[in-house]
């Protein structure tokens, strides 16, 4: 655990920061600061407005309401270079750098030392570069190409250029994505050196045991709102899993209770290290499994593996006891499998073609005679698929792009359906929908397992997995660390499992 609060004055204060989007509260009158010499984390859920707000910090969002201060004075921020101009600096999870650049040249993007003439001065750009990682205590040389280190050596690339501009408060959104447990190890003494600097950092991760081994306070979020700001002293982590949930666990979609068949799926040892390793599990007819975990854990590649749209190292998956080969699309939707993909533009849709054409793509065999589509049939097809699912509106020839996320998330399912599916795996089926349509959504999903499908559901909001889910897989690190039935589900233990909490109170 880290040491007492600092004491230090306040060098950010951000107060009552309201945002709005479309139909969405981001956030509510936020009121946050940090002070010079501390790391300061925020917690919250996906979707409690964290990101909204440093982005807010950062330039790439103007708020509706509210005003911020650095070091006692006002500040306004027409954009991201003035945010960084008045001493902000990011470090993301995504790494924002140039591969084909060196490291000294990433470092001082746009800001090289020239000579007179406009020649970049390589030799003290290197000098500046090989200084600078020296105080970070980052073992890296300067003249490396960027696009061959690892992901912790451009995560220390990164965090160089962030403090190329001396700033005076770092932010670091979810910087352990992609580390191994050493990198994360160096990190940490990283930002520890940057604290004893006098710079105000804020740290921002859903692992709360790094938490609680790295801040000096913590401020919760949830819903774009305030829970409360404590001193990491003053609370366990199961305080701080309490300030991020908050809410008893509510029914908001209907669940039918279904009885179960005989396993159709079975998932044993499934790998594809370093990603995720020793997966097993099966679903029975009827069932919805849910998956929980963080951003990361490796949920979407162990469903993908299982589809085989990736290959996997080992393991063996079946449908009703028949073998799925590995990597073979086809043969995984031969077997009975079904897949909705997390990112519905790019991977689920044609976009710029109709809903009749993206509901019949998994089924143009069924529908064709000696190579040639029936469109009368195709269009048939397809209309008891748009009055199944209720697509708004009903219309075949309509652009799928023009559609609502809703819709569109229909137009997804619907072309797994119709290729009758003894088992559908959905990932983040209702991200990005309003309420309305994930409770349609749920529905179509409610009404599927009661005919007999086996789901195995992937969903990053814990209400959802919850309320929907008959048992549910916790997995983290690639690994599936605990197992929830539905009678015993909650979001702390879920958020315990997922974030290494649990691991930590036994040992």
């Amino acid at each position: 655990m880290s040491t007492a609060a600092a004491s230090g004055p306040p060098v950010l204060r951000m107060r009552a920061i309201s945002k709005r989007f479309v139909g969405v509260h981001a956030l509510t009158e936020v009121s946050f600061e940090a002070r010079a010499g501390e790391i300061h984390a925020i917690v919250g859920e996906n979707g409690a407005g964290k990101s909204t707000l440093m982005k807010i910090l950062s330039g790439v969002h103007q708020p509706d309401g509210g005003e911020i201060e650095i070091d006692g004075r006002p500040v306004h921020f027409s954009g991201p270079n003035a945010s960084q101009e008045l001493g902000v600096a990011m470090v993301y999870q995504d790494f924002d750098l140039v591969p084909e650049l060196s490291v000294a040249e990433n470092i001082f993007l746009g800001c090289q030392p020239v000579s007179r003439l406009g020649f970049v001065r390589r030799a003290e750009l290197r000098k500046q570069a090989q200084a600078l990682l020296d105080e970070l205590a980052a073992d890296l040389d300067p003249s490396l190409t960027v696009k061959n280190l690892s992901a912790g050596q451009r995560q220390l690339v990164q965090i160089a250029q962030a403090c190329a501009r001396q700033p005076r408060i770092v932010v670091f959104d979810e910087p352990t994505s992609a580390l191994t447990g050493h990198e994360a190890d160096n990190l940490f003494k990283i930002i520890r050196r940057l604290k004893g600097r006098g710079v105000a950092v804020v740290y921002i991760s859903h692992r709360l045991a790094e938490v609680m081994a790295i801040a000096d306070r913590v401020t919760a979020l949830r819903d774009g709102c305030l829970v409360a700001t404590r001193d990491i002293a003053e609370v366990s982590q199961d305080d701080m899993v309490h300030l991020i949930v908050g809410r008893t666990i509510t029914e908001l979609f209907p669940k039918s209770e279904v009885v179960f068949g005989e396993p159709v799926l079975n998932v044993q040892g499934l790998s594809r290290p370093p990603v995720f390793d020793d997966i097993s599990f099966s679903v029975r007819a009827g069932e919805i499994v849910g998956m929980a975990g963080l951003v990361g854990a490796g949920r979407t590649e162990i469903a993908r593996a299982i589809f085989g749209l990736d290959k996997r190292a080992g393991g063996v998956v079946t449908v009703n006891g028949a073998a799925v080969p590995s990597g073979h699309v086809d043969a995984a939707i031969r077997a009975g499998l079904g897949f909705v993909p997390e990112e519905r533009k790019t991977d689920g849709l044609v976009l710029d073609e109709t809903v009749s054409q993206n509901l019949v793509l998994s089924s143009l065999k069924a529908l064709a005679k000696l190579g040639i589509i029936n469109r009368g049939r195709e269009r048939s097809f397809a209309q008891g698929l748009v009055e199944r699912l209720d697509v708004r509106p009903p219309q075949l020839n309509r652009q799928v792009m023009t559609l609502s996320g809703g819709n569109q998330q229909k137009v997804v399912l619907g072309k797994c359906l119709a290729s009758s599916p003894k088992v559908l795996i959905l990932d983040e089926p209702t991200a990005g929908i309003d309420v309305a349509s994930k409770a349609e959504i749920h529905r179509l999903i409610g009404a599927l397992a009661e005919t007999g499908v086996a789901v195995l559901l992937i969903s990053s909001e814990l209400t959802e997995v919850i309320a929907a889910s008959d048992r549910i897989l916790v997995v983290a690190g690639g690994r599936i660390v605990d197992e929830v039935a539905r009678a015993d589900a909650t979001e702390q233990r879920i958020i315990r499992g997922a974030t290494g909490a649990g691991e930590l109170a036994k040992a």
